[in-house]
C-alpha cells in the first residue's frame, strides 16, 4: 500500500532524483523505509549533514536538476545549514528533507525541536512544514519547481514523523520547465547598435551560463564580435583559460592595474552573472548604481536585473538564447583599436596566471596544482576546498572545456572531499581531483571513505601547512606575527587516509612531485597524498 513517504519519493523520482544524499536520524524513519521501494535511488549514506549536504550541493550543480539530502531534526538540521546557505550563495538547486517531532509537539519546544521557517527564512528560497499526509507529494512537487526555477536555490521540506506512513496515493507528477525566453525583435536591434558602436566592449559570464550549449555560445558570440571575456567570481571553467579572449576571472583580489584597465571599457555585456559583490569588487566595477558604461544586464530572474546596477538594458531571459541571437551574419572584422584592446587585456591576464617559480627551500602548493594541470586530462574535474593554498588553481590552472572547476562560491570550509565523492560517482568515466587543506580535511575528511567503499578513483591532494592559512593571512596583515587561534596540531594525515584503506604518500620535496601526480593520475583506484608545504608541528 502506498504511503505519504511512497508520494513523496515518486515525485522526486519523476523530476530525475536518482541518487539521495543522508544521514539517518529517528524522526523520518517513515521515509527511509520507504526508500527500500525505490531500488533506482543510490543512498549515499554519510558521516556528517554537512558532508550530506555538500554533496547535495555538488550534485545539483552538475545535474541542474535539485540535488537531495535528508537529515534528521535539530543537531542534524543545524549541521547542514552550511550546505544550505553555500546552494543559496552559489545558486544551486536543493532540496533539504527534514524529519520533525510529531504534529502534537510542535511549537512546544520539544526535544530537538527547530521552527525552520525561521530558522532558514532568509537562506532558503522556500521552506515548508507538512502537516497532512495527503499535502506531501504536492509540497515535493512544489519544491521541486522552486528549487530549479528564476535563481536556483535550495527549499527546505520539514516532515513530522507522524506524516510519513499514512496510507495515499503515490502520484509521479513531473512539472513542465518553463519555455526558455529570449528577447524581443526590437531589443534585439538595440543590442546589435550597441555591439556595433563599441570600442572597447567586455564580457562577464556568470553561472547562468554553465548549461547545456552555453559555454559553447558564448565562445561563439565572443570570437564572432571580438570581444574579450572575463568570468564571474569561480567560474573559470565557462571559457578557455588559454583563448586570446580570455581576459581572466573577477575574483577576491584582482590588481588595481586589471581593474583600472576593464574600467575603460564602454560596453558591459553582463551574461548570466548576478553581478554580486565579489564578481563587482566590492560593487565598485562597474560603479553602482549606475555604471559609467552601457550595461546589458542578462540573467533568467527578473529579481536580479536592476537589483544593484542600473542596467541601459535588462533583460530577464536566458543568456544562452541571447548569446546566439546577438550573433550576427559576420564575421566582424576587428579594428586596430579593438585587436589592440584585446591583447592588452589579454597580457594583463598571462601576467597573472604565470606560474610563480620557487619562493622558498619549501616545497610551495603551486609546485604540486601545475604537475596537476600537465597530467590532467581533457575531461577531468577538479574540486577545490576552501583556503589560500587554492589560488594556484583560480589563477594558475587555466582550465580549458570540458574539463570543470568544482568551488564554493561561499568560501565554505569542508567542501571538497564531499564535493569531489558527488562529483565522482556522477561521473565515474571522468577523473576526480580533490584539492584540500589541513583545516577544511578535518572537518569533512571522513566522507573520504566512500572512495574505498564504492572504489571511486579520486586523487586526493592534501596541503598541510599546520594552520588556517587564509586566517593567519589575514592575521599579518593586520595584527603582523600574533597568530592566536590559527595553529593546528594535526595528525599523521597519511596514515590516517591509509587507515581508511587509501594508496597514501606525502610530497615533501620539489624533486618527487611530477612523479607521484603522475602515478596518482593515471591510476584506477582512490589515491591520497599529503603535500607538506610547511613543517607541521606533528608528523
Amino acid at each position: 500500500m502506498p504511503t505519504s513517504s511512497h508520494a513523496l519519493l515518486s515525485v522526486l523520482r519523476a523530476h530525475g532524483v536518482d541518487r539521495v544524499f543522508l544521514v539517518p536520524g529517528e524522526s523520518y524513519l517513515g521515509i527511509l523505509d520507504a526508500l527500500n521501494e525505490f531500488p533506482d535511488i543510490d543512498i549515499v549514506t554519510c558521516r556528517h549533514e554537512s558532508g550530506a549536504g555538500f554533496m547535495a550541493c555538488a550534485d545539483g550543480r552538475l545535474t541542474r536538476r535539485a540535488g537531495v539530502a535528508v537529515v534528521s531534526r535539530g543537531p542534524g538540521a543545524s549541521n547542514a545549514t552550511i550546505a544550505l546557505h553555500t546552494a543559496q550563495q552559489d545558486a544551486i538547486p536543493m532540496i533539504l528533507i527534514i524529519g520533525q517531532v510529531p504534529r502534537s509537539h510542535l511549537r512546544q519546544e520539544a526535544f530537538q525541536e527547530i521552527d525552520y521557517q525561521q530558522a532558514y527564512g532568509s537562506i532558503a528560497k522556500w521552506v515548508v512544514e507538512v502537516t497532512e499526509p495527503a499535502q506531501l507529494a504536492a509540497a515535493a512537487f512544489k519544491a521541486v519547481r522552486i528549487a530549479t526555477t528564476g535563481t536556483p536555490g535550495p527549499v527546505v521540506l520539514v516532515v513530522p514523523e507522524d506524516v510519513q506512513q499514512q496510507a495515499v496515493d503515490a502520484p509521479a507528477w513531473r512539472a513542465m520547465p518553463p519555455a526558455r525566453t529570449v528577447a524581443d525583435p526590437e531589443t534585439l536591434d538595440q543590442l546589435h547598435r550597441l555591439l556595433d558602436g563599441a570600442a572597447r566592449p567586455l564580457i562577464i559570464a556568470g553561472n547562468a551560463l554553465d548549461a547545456p550549449g552555453g559555454r559553447e555560445a558564448l565562445l561563439a558570440l565572443a570570437e564572432q564580435r571580438q570581444i574579450p571575456v572575463m568570468v564571474s567570481f569561480r567560474r573559470q571553467d565557462l571559457f578557455p583559460n588559454d583563448h586570446p579572449l580570455y581576459a581572466g576571472d573577477l575574483g577576491l583580489a584582482n590588481p588595481r592595474e586589471q581593474i583600472a584597465a576593464l574600467e575603460e571599457s564602454d560596453l558591459i555585456l553582463a551574461l548570466g552573472t548576478r553581478l554580486g559583490d565579489i564578481t563587482t569588487q566590492g560593487y565598485t566595477f562597474p560603479d553602482c548604481p549606475w555604471p559609467r558604461q552601457a550595461l546589458v544586464h542578462c540573467y533568467p530572474d527578473t529579481r536580479q536585473i536592476g537589483l544593484h546596477f542600473a542596467a541601459r538594458v535588462g533583460l530577464a531571459c536566458d543568456p544562452t538564447l541571447l548569446a546566439r541571437a546577438l550573433r550576427g551574419p559576420g564575421p566582424y572584422p576587428a579594428s586596430d583599436a579593438r585587436q589592440a584592446w584585446v591583447q592588452r587585456l589579454r597580457a594583463l591576464h598571462e601576467g597573472l596566471a604565470r606560474w610563480p617559480g620557487a619562493q622558498s627551500s619549501h616545497l610551495i602548493f603551486s609546485e604540486v596544482v601545475q604537475a596537476v594541470k600537465h597530467h590532467a586530462a581533457p575531461d577531468a574535474i577538479i574540486a577545490v576546498d576552501a583556503g589560500t593554498f587554492a589560488v594556484p588553481a583560480y589563477q594558475n590552472f587555466s582550465f580549458m572545456p570540458p574539463q570543470r572547476l568544482m568551488a564554493p562560491i561561499s568560501g565554505a570550509m569542508g567542501y571538497g572531499v564531499p564535493a569531489a565523492i558527488a562529483t565522482q560517482l556522477r561521473h565515474p568515466g571522468r577523473k576526480v581531483v580533490c584539492l584540500v587543506g589541513d583545516g577544511g580535511f578535518m572537518m569533512t575528511g571522513n566522507e573520504m571513505i566512500h572512495a574505498i567503499e564504492r572504489q571511486l578513483p579520486i586523487v586526493f591532494i592534501l596541503a598541510n601547512n599546520a594552520r588556517y592559512g587564509s586566517i593567519r593571512k589575514h592575521q599579518d596583515t593586520v595584527y603582523p606575527g600574533r597568530h592566536l587561534g590559527t595553529s593546528l596540531y594535526n595528525p599523521c594525515l597519511r596514515d590516517l587516509a591509509a587507515s581508511f584503506g587509501l594508496r597514501s604518500d606525502r610530497l615533501i620535496h620539489s624533486a618527487q612531485v611530477d612523479a607521484l601526480i603522475g602515478d596518482a593520475m593515471a591510476d584506477k583506484v582512490p589515491r591520497f597524498i599529503e603535500v607538506m608545504i610547511e613543517t607541521p608541528q606533528s608528523t
